[in-house]
């Protein structure tokens, strides 16, 4: 069966929507009118989770469903017992129509990591790794259990860096528009005067007015050449070899590499910490890892190290033989390995590269600033002298 999203009319002529199972859109229809319903539109879920309009769950709604979903498994509920009750619970309808969806592809017979993979706009990719994962080791409700407090600790960090980079990016975007905005309308109004006193004007005047003409005239096509720029590196990164290559280079970047690098080391040892202590294999759960990378070089570096533990080697030597993590995770993961406790290791490896992005964001946010109204106040006081210049030049003539 599948779920269809449908809006009807009411036997009182008032409009009513809502989410109808069936196997085709006929049936659905069907179902409609014999509850008195007069269907207008009946669609698909999954084909309107796929739109290019569409969004999926919020991470927020996620989060919650995700811990809904693990507390209803561990109370004994079967995963379609456990859907069916997300559906009723649930208050937003886009929730309430992937959710329904997802029940749908279960009972026709897929796992829930496959039901889920139908709707990978409201179900990220590490998502359903780690869903596949519990699966396949049992213990399903544990690995949601986790995988919903890795959510709300991401979220968080999430919103925090969110909230700390809102202040310096409205100023910086008010100050752009108002230094765009004195070159296009004001400063010509004012230079003009100088232009027809016919007096040899400084260089830096001279400039500003060639720069003010300049975005007079050219200011479409450069918005249409940044916008077509935007456009054209999005389509080349859809490219696996352009990807590998930015990803590469990123990596090599002086503080941006260490930030990626952090990110996608806490994001995979939260993965494998999460698996591990769910009883997943250690083959399967570093497969699952892999898939939650962001970074194309790195998760390269995870497949590398997978052959190498599938060969015998252990899970220290294979990651640092790849010289693609931070040496204090290779330690912990040796030292969790040595003492058996690897599941612990990872989540302390997680936590402090979590600490460690967080006081990089911080130093960050905090030269930000002041580099920021340095920059700003610099563009504002060569404008201010150009405009300056003259006067005092006309000034000492008069005298």
């Amino acid at each position: 069966m599948e779920a269809f999203r449908y809006d009807a009319l009411d036997s009182a002529g008032r409009k009513v929507s809502g989410v109808v199972q069936a196997d085709t859109p006929r049936q659905a229809r069907a179902q409609l009118r014999a509850q008195g319903l007069l269907p207008s539109a009946v669609d698909s879920v999954r084909v309107r989770e796929r739109k290019l309009w569409a969004r999926g769950i919020s991470s927020n709604e996620l989060s919650l469903v995700t811990r809904q979903l693990a507390t209803l498994l561990a109370s004994g509920l079967t995963v379609e017992q456990s859907l069916s009750a997300l559906i009723e619970e649930a208050a937003a309808p886009k929730t309430r129509e992937v959710l329904s969806g997802v029940k749908a592809e279960v009972t026709a017979g897929l796992s829930l990591a496959g039901a889920m993979g139908s709707y990978d706009a409201s179900f990220p990719d590490f998502y359903r790794a780690l869903v596949h994962g519990g699966e396949d080791s049992g213990a399903l409700s544990t690995v949601l259990q986790h995988l919903a407090d890795y959510l709300d600790a991401r979220q968080a960090l999430k919103q925090k860096t969110t909230l700390a980079l809102l202040y310096p990016v409205l100023v910086t975007l008010v100050a752009i528009s108002i230094v765009t905005g004195l070159l296009i309308f004001v400063v010509p109004q004012i230079v003009q005067v100088f232009q027809q006193s016919r007096q040899s004007l400084p260089l830096l005047t001279r400039g500003l007015i060639a720069l003010s003409q300049f975005l007079q005239a050219a200011w479409p096509y450069l918005l249409a050449a940044l916008v077509g720029a935007v456009a054209l590196v999005r389509l080349a990164l859809r490219r696996d070899s352009v990807r590998r290559s930015w990803h590469r280079a990123l990596l090599r970047m002086p503080w941006m590499g260490t930030l990626v690098r952090g990110v996608n080391t806490s994001r995979f040892a939260s993965t494998l910490a999460i698996l591990v202590r769910g009883g997943v294999p250690l083959l399967s759960a570093l497969n699952s890892g892999a898939r939650v990378m962001t970074n194309l070089q790195m998760r390269d570096a995870i497949e590398s190290a997978i052959d190498r533990v599938r060969e015998g080697e252990s899970l220290a030597r294979a990651l640092g033989a790849t010289r693609a993590f931070p040496p204090l995770t290779v330690h912990l993961v040796a030292s969790g390995e040595l003492s058996g406790k690897l599941e612990q290791m990872l989540q302390r490896a997680a936590e402090l590269e979590n600490q460690a992005l967080e006081r990089r964001l911080a130093v960050f946010l905090t030269l930000l600033e002041p580099v920021m109204i340095l920059v700003m106040g610099g563009v504002v006081l060569m404008i201010v002298l150009a405009i300056l210049l003259p006067i005092i030049e006309i000034n000492q003539l008069v005298r």
